[in-house]
């Protein structure tokens, strides 16, 4: 998309309240132009077969074609990044529009139409903005892309369970987490955090889903946590996940966002707390996402000792957060997607001569 034109949007609600207040917050931004809407989703793929807009933003309970089958249809149709708006309490539907081809979602802060809705309005147009980065043939890819995967390990390949392996991801995440940690037929013997930006009230429902979907044991993190091997944990939406030394042992610490955060949960503070504590023993990987989330943590993880890996241009639905983390120096392997787990399986093999465990400080 050229950065000298507009990013055209079509917004799509059943409800007329909701329409203007999104198109009045939209155009709030000299980069963006309306060029219609639609109130439901027979309309909907009209218009967007007709104007091919650069970014749709669609409402999933719609009469006459719900927001799934619109999914569908459009992406093999015609391809276009779609943002769901969806109330907190749909959060499987958005789940399942998120692999129907959904390339990000804003959740509503009541399921009604309110003028509440206008407290999206930042997180609205930061995700717009993002869409010049998308490539709409990355998110067409991983619909059909069936995930790699790895052979049971040999007993010899056990790798020591003290190895941790903390993942940052935003835009197209939800996705390529859902794709890595599919590629194992049994959970590795290391334990996983993740942090995926994601809003407050969706995180432990995609906890679930990755627990109910991979071999992994998978949780919202609560802070307390022991990290063990095979489990995931998830930074809840609004909070932070850090590491802190409690009684000689490393576990998770939980903390609220603060105004002016720009990122949350943070990939940086993840990275940078789980360097100090875990040292030669972490494996960090950066996957697609908009913005520079894990550039400065990742140099910390290098400077510590541990290992980066960079999901590549190649396969990630945006390049921003690895390219940031890649132009700074902090990166190890760049890899595809698909490569991604077996070279954390790889990473696992631990050289004993760097083992740097560390409890310090908080």
């Amino acid at each position: 998309m050229s950065s000298r034109r507009l990013i055209r949007v079509l917004v799509i609600d059943d409800s007329a309240f909701s329409r203007r207040t999104i198109t009045r917050m939209l155009e709030t931004s000299p980069l963006v132009e309306v060029v219609d809407v639609a109130r439901d989703g027979e309309e909907a793929l009209r218009k967007t077969l007709e104007l091919k807009p650069d970014l749709v933003t669609l409402d999933l309970e719609m009469p006459r074609m719900d927001g799934f089958t619109f999914l569908r249809l459009v992406m093999a149709k015609l391809p276009t990044p779609v943002m769901v708006i969806s109330g907190r309490a749909g959060e499987e539907d958005t789940f399942k529009a998120l692999d129907l081809g959904a390339v990000d979602f804003i959740g509503k802060p009541t399921r009604r139409a309110t003028p509440a809705l206008q407290t999206i309005q930042e997180e609205l147009i930061r995700k717009v903005h993002a869409i010049r980065d998308l490539r709409i043939d990355k998110v067409k890819e991983r619909i059909v892309a069936a995930p790699r995967v790895l052979e049971r390990r040999e007993p010899a390949l056990v790798p020591d369970p003290s190895r941790v392996v903390v993942i940052g991801s935003s835009t197209g995440g939800p996705a390529a987490l859902m794709q890595t940690f599919g590629a194992w037929t049994e959970a590795p013997a290391c334990a996983f955090l993740v942090a995926q930006h994601m809003p407050e009230g969706f995180t432990r429902g995609f906890a679930e889903r990755l627990d109910r979907l991979t071999p992994f044991e998978v949780a919202e993190a609560r802070g307390g946590e022991d990290l063990r091997p095979g489990r995931v944990l998830i930074a809840p939406g609004g909070h932070h996940l850090e590491l802190e030394s409690r009684g000689g042992r490393v576990v998770t610490r939980v903390v609220p966002s603060q105004a002016g955060d720009k990122y949350t949960p943070s990939v940086d503070r993840l990275f940078s707390s789980a360097a100090k504590h875990i040292g030669s023993d972490l494996l960090a990987v950066v996957l697609t996402g908009m913005g520079d989330d894990g550039r400065m943590g990742a140099g910390e993880v290098r400077e510590s000792g541990g290992k980066v890996i960079a999901e590549s241009e190649e396969t990630a639905v945006i390049f921003g957060m690895p390219q940031q983390a890649i132009r700074a120096g902090h990166v190890d392997e760049v890899l595809p997607l698909n490569e991604v787990p077996a070279a954390i399986q790889a990473g696992m093999r631990r050289n004993p001569a760097k083992r740097s465990v560390r409890g310090g400080a908080t």
